[in-house]
């Protein structure tokens, strides 16, 4: 056999001495092949390396088993992270999917997007942006228009919608119980833009936690950053402006944390006896600042896995002409205690 020829499934009916029917059965698992027969087949596809066409069989069927992923912001760790889980749960189920990535907010992109994946025969759609604003989010619309399934990954769910997102409050909430164990009391926070739906969540989480323990003058311990170093050394600042008497703070992403690291260190702040941190996310530098920092911990790659399991069982009932009741799966997130929120 010419060492170009592309292996069929003929060359593997000829070599097994079975019809082209059983090879099919077989690749298909079918039930109604012999033990014996479909071991010499599955052997002779192994020594040939066939490898079997999936989109013409699936196509064949009337599938294209593929789903289309928005997304944004490859430059954030939890962003890259969920789409690593969406590809690696989609090889697991046999499924291939189209990414489309927004650089920015572009909302006169998103349908366009859309129709695009549409017209690829995608079966339903990953959406992985933030949640911005409902113009957004309206524009989808144009995806449930025509029965097309989708899943939202952290938002804020309404109705007849399936959304599977970090616990993002908690997270906040953990964060900053755990500075107020350590005897930390005037914790601020640097949250991420306030546009995001994950800032907002991990704010009400600090919020909740401070209350609880009858703290007050949330306001001046609050700044706004943009998820980069820059914006937690300019944060860290801002707050010890406005409140002097700080002595810790939540830092509401590890990136940011960073800043905070190299201005507590000019300002000759010693972390953490001077000043707690804590940030969110767990990226893998984190176990290498100095001082460690202490994170929150969001299985991001769960999430992602998660997202492409809910559309797979949305667009089998579609498929089955079954009822998908839409839900929210919450991830939890784990608080990781390291040296720059404990003081000796």
């Amino acid at each position: 056999m010419a060492l170009n020829h592309k292996i069929t499934i003929k060359d593997v009916a000829k070599a097994a001495g079975v019809s082209t029917q059983t090879i099919s059965r077989v690749i298909n698992n079918r039930p109604d092949v012999s033990p014996d027969t479909r071991t010499r087949v599955q052997k002779v596809i192994t020594d040939l390396g066939y490898a079997p066409n999936v989109l013409a069989r699936s196509l064949s069927r009337g599938r294209s088993n593929t789903l289309g992923v928005i997304g944004f912001g490859l430059g954030y760790y939890g962003s890259t992270s969920a789409l690593t889980g969406i590809e690696q749960k989609s090889n697991e189920l046999g499924l291939s999917f189209l990414l489309s990535l927004l650089d920015r907010f572009e909302t006169d992109r998103i349908d366009e997007i859309i129709r695009n994946l549409i017209s690829r025969q995608v079966e339903g759609i990953i959406w992985a942006v933030p949640g911005i604003n409902d113009y957004f989010l309206d524009l989808s619309q144009t995806a449930l228009d025509i029965g097309l399934p989708i899943v939202y990954l952290n938002k804020e769910k309404t109705e007849n919608e399936t959304v599977v997102a970090m616990d993002n409050r908690l997270g906040g909430y953990l964060a900053t119980q755990h500075l107020l164990e350590q005897g930390y009391r005037r914790i601020g926070i640097i949250c991420g833009p306030f546009t995001w739906w994950e800032a907002k969540q991990r704010e009400l989480g600090w919020r909740e936690a401070m209350q609880e323990a009858g703290l007050d003058d949330l306001e001046n311990l609050k700044v706004e950053g943009d998820w980069s170093a820059a914006s937690g050394e300019v944060g860290i600042h801002a707050l010890i402006a406005k409140s002097p008497d700080i002595d810790a703070v939540f830092v509401c992403n590890d990136q940011m944390s960073l800043g905070v690291f190299q201005a507590a260190r000019r300002m000759g702040l010693n972390v953490p006896q001077d000043l707690g941190v804590v940030g969110f996310d767990d990226i893998p530098e984190a176990a290498y600042f100095y001082p460690t920092l202490s994170t929150i911990r969001q299985n991001a790659v769960t999430l992602g896995a998660i997202a492409v399991e809910q559309i797979s069982k949305s667009i089998q009932a579609h498929q089955d002409g079954e009822e998908f009741y839409p839900d929210v799966c919450w991830v939890e997130p784990r608080l990781i205690v390291r040296k720059s929120s404990v003081r000796e």
